[in-house]
C-alpha cells in the first residue's frame, strides 16, 4: 500500500470517527458544552504536533521529487513510468528547489526505483521519460529482462519454495540413493541465479 493510499485511508477514518461520534444532547448543561469547546481547542492546538512526528528523510525526499515532478514521479495509483538514464545527474541540477542533499537524492531515486511497481513499467520499448515528463528514450529489451528478473525475485532474497510437496516424500529419514536427487536442483537453482 503506497503512502498516499495510507493517508488517503487516515483521513477516511478521522472523518468516520467524527461523524460517528455521539451528539450531545440538548439537556445537557452549558458547563459540559464549555468543556467540549476547551478540549476541541485544545485537540487543534495538538494535532499539528502528530503531523511533525519524524518521517524518513527518503519518503520525505519523495515527496518533495512527487510535487516538483508529477509527470516522472507520478502519486500512487498511477503506474510509475521509466526514467531516463542519467536521471539523477539532471535532478541534482534542481537539488535547491528541491531542499534536500544530494545524498537523499540519491536514495530517494534508489528508492524509487526499487520495488515491484517499478519494475512492471520497464517492459520493452516503453518510453523513458526526463523530469519533465517529456520521452527521451525506449526500454531496450536487455533491461526489460532485467526487471523482469528483478519482480520475480521474493522479498528479503529468499530462495522459492520448491514445487514439489514435502509431505510426498516418505517420513523415514532418507536413503543415501535420495539424497543426491534433493542436492542436485539446488545446486542448479544457485547455479542460476547470479
Amino acid at each position: 500500500m503506497g503512502f498516499e493510499k495510507l493517508a488517503d485511508l487516515r483521513e477516511q477514518l478521522r472523518a468516520q470517527a467524527q461523524q460517528a461520534a455521539p451528539a450531545q444532547p440538548k439537556a445537557a448543561g452549558q458547563a459540559k458544552k464549555r468543556e467540549s469547546g476547551k478540549q476541541r481547542e485544545s485537540a487543534k492546538k495538538q494535532e499539528p504536533a502528530r503531523k511533525r512526528e519524524p518521517v524518513d528523510p527518503t519518503v520525505e525526499a519523495i515527496w518533495r521529487l512527487q510535487k516538483q515532478f508529477p509527470l516522472a514521479f507520478p502519486k500512487n495509483p498511477a503506474p510509475k513510468v521509466p526514467l531516463k538514464e542519467g536521471i539523477l545527474a539532471d535532478a541534482a541540477q534542481h537539488l535547491e528547489a528541491l531542499s534536500m542533499t544530494e545524498e537523499q537524492l540519491k536514495q530517494a531515486i534508489a528508492e524509487w526505483c526499487k520495488g515491484s511497481r517499478y519494475w512492471t513499467c520497464l517492459a520493452e520499448d516503453a518510453p523513458r521519460v526526463d523530469l519533465q515528463g517529456q520521452p527521451v528514450g525506449k526500454v531496450t529489451a536487455q533491461q526489460a529482462a532485467y526487471a523482469r528478473r528483478q519482480a520475480s525475485r521474493r522479498p528479503g532474497g529468499k530462495p522459492r519454495p520448491s514445487k514439489k510437496p514435502a509431505a510426498a516424500q516418505p517420513s523415514a529419514a532418507p536413503t543415501p540413493a535420495a539424497q543426491p536427487s534433493e542436492t542436485q536442483p539446488a545446486a542448479s537453482q544457485t547455479a542460476e541465479t547470479p
